[in-house]
């Protein structure tokens, strides 16, 4: 026996298994490379993705990149077993946060940690990721894939997610063009998306001492169909808003709610109204609210209460932008307005 022969059976001795990751990066060649635009230069297994950007069609071009997880909602998918929309959720997390300052995802790069490798599961991981990026008309250029037993239990893996998108940038949105008087158009999410999932799983299964199996009538299915629903991609139906419309600023409500998320988009002297009874929730949210005691102000806080996204709009413009968004397949509706701030008011009211 050769040394690196000996050195390669002490590695899987170990719990990492080289040839099944090689195995892996051959499973999933397809998939990836399905989502590649002309502007990808190199096939999966180099080193490093390669990725132009000559023919961006941007005079004065500025990167805009974000990286993300989905949180314990990993838990979800691995108690019901499925694998292929977690993906999913890993790349709107990131890309719904790069279209917020109206710039078009280019790439995205995973990493999948876990204790062992399980082809099939990591593989249906990689299927969501590809879904992912196809919605977000982005290319995958590159992952990373660690086997690390010992920090993991057996069955447990992570989940990271990096996109990096392009934007003029005279066309920045930065939310220095709201103004008192803009309207606050909503659009529906579907459903919890990736966030508060701590609190979900303590509700649901300690408290309630429900499975995914379970199904429950206010639900209209199972908790576990509902709580692996995948997070909404609002990059297509944003970008074609953006390239007709005047978006003065624009929010990915995700983790902290709209108290947290609408105050990094909000100039100084502006605060945010919304009016909690102008679009209709998905019932999850009353029932979570219900069930676990939560105040109101905590689940405005911690869940997105139907609305996935948000953006600030002159007046004039609220029912041509809410046509628009329906016509790219979004259900929109106008939730709140802009008004002056007030000292000492807090910059977002829920009425």
């Amino acid at each position: 026996m050769t040394a690196s022969e000996t050195a390669a059976s002490k590695y899987s001795e170990a719990g990492v298994d080289i040839d099944k990751g090689n195995a892996f990066v051959s499973r999933i060649k397809n998939i990836v490379s399905a989502t590649h635009s002309r502007t990808v230069l190199d096939n999966i297994g180099g080193f490093s993705g390669l990725f132009s950007i000559g023919n961006a069609n941007c005079k004065d071009p500025v990167l805009i990149a974000s990286t993300d997880g989905v949180g314990t909602k990993l838990k979800i998918a691995q108690l019901c077993n499925r694998h292929d929309t977690i993906g999913i959720d890993l790349v709107a997390m990131c890309v719904n946060d790069i279209i917020v300052s109206g710039a078009k995802p280019l790439f995205f790069l995973d990493y999948f940690s876990c204790s062992s490798l399980d082809l099939e599961e990591a593989t249906d991981v990689v299927k969501g990721i590809a879904e992912g990026c196809k919605q977000a008309a982005c290319s995958l250029i590159g992952g990373e894939t660690a086997e690390m037993p010992g920090l993991y239990q057996p069955g447990d893996y992570d989940l990271a997610g990096f996109s990096v998108g392009i934007a003029e940038r005279n066309k920045i949105i930065d939310g220095s063009d709201v103004r008192v008087g803009n309207k606050i158009i909503g659009l529906a999410s579907s459903g919890l998306h990736s966030n508060g999932f701590s609190l979900v799983r303590k509700i649901i299964f300690e408290d309630l001492g429900l499975s995914v199996t379970d199904t429950v009538e206010e639900l209209g299915c199972t908790v576990g169909e509902e709580l692996i629903k995948p997070t909404k991609i609002y990059v297509q139906s944003v970008l074609g808003v953006f390239n007709r419309f005047t978006l003065n600023s624009l929010v990915h409500n995700t983790g902290g709610g709209f108290i947290d998320n609408i105050p990094r988009m909000l100039p100084k002297g502006c605060r945010a109204v919304v009016d909690k009874d102008s679009w209709e929730k998905p019932p999850i949210f009353s029932f979570l609210q219900e069930k676990g005691q939560i105040p109101e102000a905590e689940m405005y806080r911690t869940f997105n209460m139907g609305i996935g996204m948000m953006a600030v709009v002159n007046e004039d413009d609220v029912e041509a932008i809410m046509q628009h968004f329906r016509a790219m397949g979004e259900e929109p509706f106008m939730i709140g307005e802009i008004l002056a701030a007030q000292e000492g008011e807090p910059q977002v009211g829920i009425r």
